[in-house]
């Protein structure tokens, strides 16, 4: 049985007259994205869009019932831009916080490497890394864990970021709220794109469970040495 344009049209319609879940929705997807889990903000700025634009339009796509409340596309952006700034500044908190905690700890060896690239970032290019950071997906988290565990300046972070946010994140939900009927020609790529893209991320995820399971049990069949003493 397929999923047709149309069925998921109907999805986000249902959603188009539920403003404070599709905010709440938006915060806790956000935070997500910023602590690196698998939530693409990018997807997230054009659901959200697109829900605003299906809201503006009740004459193609009626409400449940009259007067039922759309999504505002304004506040939905502030929302947006909001979340963003606050979960980069929570990471950034938290590196500032427990950074030397977090490296010294055997679990996250893993990361060690990567905090090294972004510290090279953070000491060549000063506070305007933070915004590097914002742009680069896969170091936004390292990137802004490390910008407060080397001692940016709060307020420099906080700048640099809100910039850099500014001219990406409320201009996405806009331009999809306004111009949505523009991208529902293309819709049938936009769904091929987003299933391509749970799809990668999903394998990327297992591809890193898988070696660090196989990591593991080697390290457990193989265990160092002992020291010899006495010699």
């Amino acid at each position: 049985m397929g999923f047709s344009e149309q069925d998921l049209l109907n999805w986000f319609t249902q959603y188009a007259y539920q403003p404070i879940l599709i905010y709440c929705a938006i915060f806790l997807l956000m935070l997500a994205s910023g602590f690196g889990l698998p939530a693409p903000e990018e997807i997230t700025l054009v659901s959200a869009g697109l829900v605003c634009y299906i809201g503006s339009r009740p004459d193609l796509y009626p409400p449940p019932y009259v007067g039922a409340t759309a999504v505002n596309p304004y506040v939905t952006a502030g929302v947006a831009f909001f979340s963003v700034i606050f979960s980069d500044c929570l990471v950034f908190f938290l590196g500032r916080r427990f950074g030397g905690q977090f490296l010294r700890s055997r679990y996250t060896a893993r990361f060690r490497a990567r905090m090294d690239d972004v510290a090279i970032w953070t000491k060549k290019y000063g506070m305007w890394a933070a915004g590097a950071f914002r742009f680069t997906p896969g170091l936004r988290f390292p990137g802004h864990f490390a910008c407060g565990m080397m001692g940016l300046s709060t307020a420099k972070f906080v700048m640099v970021d809100a910039l850099a946010a500014g001219i990406s994140v409320p201009t996405q939900v806009l331009l999809v709220a306004f111009y949505g009927e523009h991208i529902l020609v293309y819709f049938k790529q936009f769904k091929i794109v987003l299933a391509v893209i749970f799809l990668v991320v999903g394998i990327y995820y297992l591809v890193r469970w898988l070696k660090r399971r196989s990591a593991n049990r080697k390290a457990l069949s193989n265990p160092p040495p002992a020291s010899a003493s006495g010699e």
